[in-house]
């Protein structure tokens, strides 16, 4: 692979059984009914279509929206071999003006993608919640915060304050845009029984290799862009504890410990 989009696809697929733990677990919370219909929007390349198909049922079935077809294109393929084919359906479209008629779909799952908007956010939830029949839920899943390296507080506060340990949000959107917000989206936009809950999710030692793999490629995620930001020497040493062949690699410390944690908004269309 050797396009920008065609690693981005390569790190979720590295990452993805870091994170699939919580997605699980956060959709197991919404009790989705069996035999419902949903609508995952910025569906990326479908592993949560996967995993929302699999609690509806084979009476289910799962619509997967997005903007991007390289993204769709992979996910195809992965749904044609995963036994999902019957409850999956790909399509491309943008969340703004969904290619939908009013009150098609009994719920809306949206990861990392509608709890970002570039836009206002309050049409953007509006036109989730047309598409969405009354009483259905409309959740959106939100990446919380990490902690990966252990013993070194400062380093990583500073990471994260950076453009890339801030993004998708940039310094220069509004502060009601910010992901934290989306509580108060929902509550302009109608929704009731608005709620929020945060997944958090433990990596220690002894490290698997597929774990190890998705802890660094989540590394690279976050922070490999940081450096213009950092001071030289701070930048230094997270590279010192972040590159493998280091001897102060920090995932091979016997007792490694680190966190990840995602946070799920929910509200009910009337």
């Amino acid at each position: 692979m050797s396009t920008r989009i065609d690693r981005y696809i390569q790190k979720l697929i590295v990452t993805d059984p870091l994170m699939q733990p919580l997605y699980k677990d956060a959709i197991q919370d919404l009790k989705l009914p069996p035999g419902s219909r949903g609508l995952d929007v910025g569906c990326g390349v479908g592993f949560q279509c996967l995993l929302l198909a699999d609690a509806v049922g084979p009476e289910g079935h799962v619509t997967g929206l997005d903007i991007t077809p390289e993204f769709l294109t992979y996910g195809a393929e992965m749904v044609k071999n995963s036994g999902f084919m019957n409850s999956v359906t790909l399509e491309d479209g943008d969340m703004n003006a969904l290619p939908f008629g009013d009150n098609t779909f009994d719920w809306l799952w949206s990861a990392n993608c509608a709890g970002y908007p570039t836009r206002e956010p309050l049409p953007m939830v509006k036109e989730l919640a047309r598409v969405v029949k009354p009483g259905g839920k409309i959740a959106l899943l939100i990446y919380a915060f990490q902690m990966l390296l252990p013993g070194y507080p400062a380093l990583e506060a500073r990471l994260n304050a950076t453009a890339a340990g801030i993004a998708p949000f940039t310094v220069e959107m509004k502060p009601e845009t910010h992901h934290l917000r989306v509580l108060g989206w929902f509550q302009k936009a109608g929704l009731e029984d608005v709620s929020v809950r945060t997944f958090v999710g433990e990596v220690h030692s002894p490290l698997s290799e597929e774990i190890r793999s998705a802890v660094e490629a989540l590394i690279d995620m976050r922070w490999g862009s940081a450096e213009p930001e950092m001071p030289q020497e701070e930048w230094a040493l997270f590279r010192r504890l972040t590159e493998p062949n280091s001897p102060e690699y920090i995932l091979n410390l016997p007792g490694y410990c680190g966190f990840i944690a995602v946070s799920m908004f929910q509200g009910k269309v009337v």
